[in-house]
């Protein structure tokens, strides 16, 4: 199985994830893990990375491409991967189309997790509250979800234009949440 998990910044992406990464047996592929991984390792795309980055910018979309393609090419993702936090605009979605098809692995399903704002905004809020973080206020969350409106959002649309896409309701008990998600995936 091969998936991409869509959905704002905390619709529960990165728990729903590891969920199904432990039920599927597949690794769970975050595009910023992989980021810091590989600059930690010092590999020619980490070092790559780590310029852009130490210099303020955006690292390419051809550097996190190339590791995403290091990455899907091992050995533990041969049987499928979940891919979190990739791709994040419409251009991503064709690049990572073309690879996956080069590579013999085409996508089988992009699932949105669906969450109303206000009710992500009040997750964050409760999440940084017990973990001390101050960067996550309600104004500055509702900024993150008005640049994924903008941004991240058409990606689902993409998938829906090519028929890849299932939709679930995110909102409820984790159990419930992940029971969603299974049911909807392709047999």
């Amino acid at each position: 199985m091969r998936l991409v998990l869509l959905g704002a910044p905390g619709s529960g992406k990165g728990t729903q994830a590891a969920r199904l990464r432990d039920t599927l047996g597949i690794p769970h592929v975050s595009t910023g893990d992989l980021l810091r991984a590989a600059v930690k390792a010092g590999t020619p795309l980490g070092m790559q990375a780590k310029s852009v980055m130490d210099a303020g910018g955006l690292v390419s979309d051809d550097i996190v491409l190339g590791m995403l393609e290091e990455r899907v090419a091992q050995v533990d993702a041969k049987a499928g991967f979940i891919l979190d936090g990739y791709p994040r605009n419409v251009a991503q979605c064709a690049a990572l189309e073309a690879l996956l098809e080069r590579l013999g692995q085409p996508l089988d399903v992009a699932v949105k997790l669906e969450v109303p704002n206000e009710l992500i905004v009040e997750r964050i809020a409760g999440r940084a509250a017990a973990e001390g973080r101050l960067d996550d206020t309600p104004e500055t969350v509702r900024a993150r979800l008005r640049v994924y409106a903008e941004q991240t959002a058409p990606v689902a649309d993409h998938f829906a234009e090519i028929g890849k896409l299932v939709t679930v309701d995110g909102v409820g008990e984790l159990d419930e949440v992940f029971q969603r998600i299974r049911k909807a995936l392709p047999a």
